[in-house]
């Protein structure tokens, strides 16, 4: 059940396409784009792939951390 509901949730974050972006960023995207610029979409781009490397990160720590955990309970049964 828990490792359904994670696929479920990790798969929504992935799907979602998200606007990361700060105020001034955004305000110079938008102005670029109303001059018919594509730096908006190579912008969100760079920003979603800087924030998804540390989850990315994290998450396979956790995913090694586990298999030695439960490596080792095999091992003491």
């Amino acid at each position: 059940m828990k490792k359904t509901v994670l696929l479920i949730i990790l798969l929504i974050v992935i799907v979602i396409d998200a606007n990361a972006q700060c105020a001034m960023c955004g305000a110079v995207v938008e102005s670029a784009q109303k001059n018919g610029s594509d730096v908006a979409e190579g912008l969100n781009a760079g920003i979603l792939y800087l924030m998804g490397v540390p989850y990315a990160l994290l998450i396979g720590m956790g995913f090694l951390l586990f298999r030695k955990l439960n490596q080792n309970r095999a091992e003491n049964n």
